[in-house]
């Protein structure tokens, strides 16, 4: 599915947060959202979601305009959020459940735990799971809910730099064969690098997208991405002149 954003804009009481905001996602393409704190990334995906209702502005899907939480897309918060109580299995079958359907999505699930990574932990729940296996699990459970467009709001943050490096590795592997379009909000910059076919950056808030960047490599490695420091070190100059744009404007 493709994504397109025209002229969009979200205040919260004493801020305006988005203004005017203009981008697209390609249909299967996977794009990062970079920018210092505040600037508005994880508001834009609430307000994408549904979470959040705009003050202006359009959101198309494939050029149909939405105006209601759609069911194209799927939003995958930081935390897990894996009720506890519940095994696995029926942690990854919510979607299911909520809509009737929940034994057909159970063989769904079933079918595709081991390409992630989960089989043998069905019926386990979720205490039993290191934070990366309950990360892989949530990320099941937003592909289970059959939407074309994947919202990620920092799905690996709160791992371990290991663990988090092991998930990098396995969402590059695995988005290949998904084919779905993916808008991916992340504070790492080696992680947008390494995943993204394009990095937006956010200005300070209001201020909108203010730098694009085009990654073209297709055979990416943790070699390759370690020679990345010119494009690393361009991302981390636009962050913080931004950053200071924008604290210069609130002094």
């Amino acid at each position: 599915m493709r994504l397109e954003v025209r002229q969009l804009s979200f205040s919260y009481t004493d801020q305006q947060i988005l203004r005017n905001l203009s981008f697209s996602v390609e249909d299967g393409e996977f794009v990062s959202i970079l920018g210092p704190s505040g600037c508005g990334k994880s508001t834009l995906l609430n307000v994408l979601a549904g979470i959040l209702q705009p003050l202006g502005g359009e959101i198309l899907i494939d050029g149909e305009e939405k105006k209601e939480i759609s069911g194209s897309f799927a939003y995958m918060p930081q935390n897990d959020l894996l009720l506890p109580w519940k095994t696995i299995l029926d942690n990854v079958c919510l979607y299911g459940e909520i809509h009737h359907r929940k034994a057909q999505m159970k063989e769904q699930a079933r079918a595709q735990m081991a390409r992630f990574g989960l089989q043998g932990c069905e019926n386990k729940y979720p205490g039993e799971l290191s934070g990366g296996m309950r990360q892989r699990a949530a990320f099941l459970r937003t592909t289970l809910c059959e939407a074309g467009i994947y919202l990620l709001d920092e799905p690996f943050g709160a791992l371990d730099v290991i663990t988090r490096g092991d998930m990098q590795d396995w969402l590059a592997n695995l988005s290949s064969s998904l084919k779905k379009t993916i808008l991916l909000v992340t504070h790492d910059t080696d992680e947008a690098i390494y995943l993204s076919d394009r990095i937006l950056i956010l200005g300070a808030p209001g201020e909108g997208i203010r730098e694009e960047i085009r990654i073209t490599e297709k055979n990416r490695t943790r070699e390759w991405l370690y020679g990345q420091g010119e494009m690393r070190l361009k991302i981390h100059r636009i962050i913080k002149e931004k950053q200071r744009n924008g604290n210069e404007k609130e002094e």
